[in-house]
């Protein structure tokens, strides 16, 4: 089975793929981690996508495209959660072939809806530790001490991209970008809804619902 979760940011995409992942044996799929990969390989491809990165610039459709068939090479015939990817028509295209070429396709494109206000109080609410990485939310995932890691006693800081203005230009940013991608699976039949404002244990249970069916 082949899962697409989409969501503007702060709706939680990477938790319930976290959860798919511990709960169902689904593998968690993310560019991030995919180009993390290849960077810390340095690989041509790799130090192609560094350079991009490096200079604020979107990666190119061909080499995220390359990179993510290269993996699923020896991968399609796992159960995959694709945490926000695709995020072009391109990319939906390519993969849509690549698994069509092996019998398999995308199953369910679960769309996780959140109101700009609740993406702005989820987001400005969380702290990441500069030390270990680790995230909380001053609203349901609080430190033990005020601004200290629970796991190194690092300091806990708000990002930058974490802060309301920054944040309302990426929900700009998220719908320009995935609207297209809506109508692509909407036209498929494979596209769910699913209200994210009702909170993490409410979403899995739709996401559980829909592929056990």
């Amino acid at each position: 089975m082949k899962i697409v979760l989409f969501g503007p940011p702060g709706s939680g995409k990477g938790t319930q793929a976290e959860l798919l992942k511990e709960k169902e044996g689904f593998y968690h799929f993310s560019t991030g981690d995919l180009f993390r990969y290849e960077i810390s390989k340095q690989s041509e491809l790799g130090n192609k996508v560094k350079k991009y990165l490096e200079n604020g610039l979107l990666v190119p459709d061909k080499i995220v495209i390359t990179l993510v068939e290269n993996f699923l090479k020896d991968n399609y015939e796992k159960k995959i959660v694709f945490d926000g990817y695709p995020r072009t028509i391109p990319q939906a295209m390519a993969l849509d072939e690549f698994l069509f070429q092996r019998n398999k396709k995308v199953d369910f494109c679960f769309l996780i809806e959140l109101s700009e206000e609740e993406i702005i109080k989820r987001l400005t609410a969380r702290r990441v530790c500069q030390n270990c990485g680790a995230i909380y939310n001053l609203n349901f995932k609080m430190p033990k001490v005020e601004n200290i890691c629970d796991l190194c006693g690092g300091n806990l800081i708000q990002r930058d991209d974490d802060k309301e203005e920054v944040i309302r230009e990426r929900i700009i940013t998220y719908y320009k970008e995935t609207l297209p991608l809506i109508e692509y699976y909407q036209k498929k039949n494979n596209l769910y809804r699913i209200d994210g404002n009702q909170g993490r244990d409410y979403v899995y249970s739709e996401i559980i619902k829909k592929i056990k069916g």
